[in-house]
């Protein structure tokens, strides 16, 4: 046996997203729009004499991650390192991340030879039991740019052809997932938004696909994100309006207090959007 293993899987950022309920966790999800990343975690699981998980070198309570390790490890007892240049609960989905590319090391280190859609799937249970997420891990599975007009559970979406463009964030401060995802009111008024924005897109592809412009697709994210009612912080309002005003377009990354954009603007870094699905090191 290997004395450990590494995989990676990259940053999500949802621009669109509608909730999907059942009360079967296999098969709540999430329908939306949004698009993994050049940046992302890389995970490494080794045999250890408890079980343990740390991101960027600090100890960290991660349920997500300790779901997946009882789920594929049983009795033997494992070390998570976690690394990320990206910041935990800012809306980059590194919770899905973390718990899909820990499935994906976990499978190569105890050699249990479990297929690759397999352990996404188990993966995409652990984020919804723990409500951390619900379409992230579909995207860090496929990767690219994204549109699922079905349930995330589902594993299917339709790539919009946007790869290898410049994007630019700043991160304000955390959304909780859980809170969002526990308001009844919330979630109505989100699928509400979500259900229109998912028209507009379709509109769009079905007039050229080939011409649909990245500029188009974050105005839509933003009256999404306005008329659910999520856009409410000052500073994320105030730093759309300011790179507006400078001819670019922004909207509010889902679900953190962080803005995206498609140009540079003030304390912004950069970032693009990639093909690169999650993968073993």
């Amino acid at each position: 046996m290997i004395s450990s293993a590494k995989a990676f899987a990259p940053g999500n950022i949802s621009c669109i997203f509608k909730i999907h309920e059942d009360r079967n966790p296999k098969k709540m999800g999430s329908l939306g729009l949004g698009f993994t990343l050049n940046a992302g975690v890389t995970v490494e699981a080794s045999l250890s004499s408890k079980n343990e998980v740390y991101f960027n070198n600090k100890s960290i309570n991660l349920p997500t991650i300790e779901n997946v390790i009882k789920k594929l490890s049983h009795t033997q007892k494992i070390k998570i390192t976690i690394a990320s240049e990206l910041p935990l609960g800012s809306g980059f989905g590194l919770s899905g991340a973390s718990v899909l590319a820990t499935a994906y090391a976990l499978n190569s280190l105890l050699d249990l030879r479990s297929t690759n859609i397999g352990l996404a799937k188990i993966a995409h249970v652990a984020e919804v039991e723990n409500q951390t997420g619900l379409g992230d891990v579909t995207n860090q599975y496929l990767g690219g740019f994204l549109l699922k007009l079905l349930p995330s559970s589902e594993f299917t979406a339709e790539k919009i052809p946007l790869n290898d463009i410049s994007v630019y964030y700043r991160y304000f401060g955390k959304i909780s997932t859980r809170e969002i995802l526990s308001s009844k009111e919330m979630k109505q008024s989100i699928n509400t938004s979500a259900s229109e924005a998912l028209d507009r897109i379709k509109e769009l592809l079905a007039q050229d696909s080939k011409a649909i412009k990245f500029s188009e697709l974050i105005t839509i994210s933003k009256n999404f994100a306005q008329k659910s009612g999520l856009l409410t912080n000052k500073r994320v309002i105030a730093a759309i309006k300011e790179i507006e005003k400078r001819g670019g377009h922004a909207s509010m990354i889902m679900l953190g207090n962080a803005v995206f954009s498609d140009i540079p603007f003030a304390k912004s870094c950069k970032l693009e959007i990639s093909n690169t699905p999650v993968h073993l090191l």
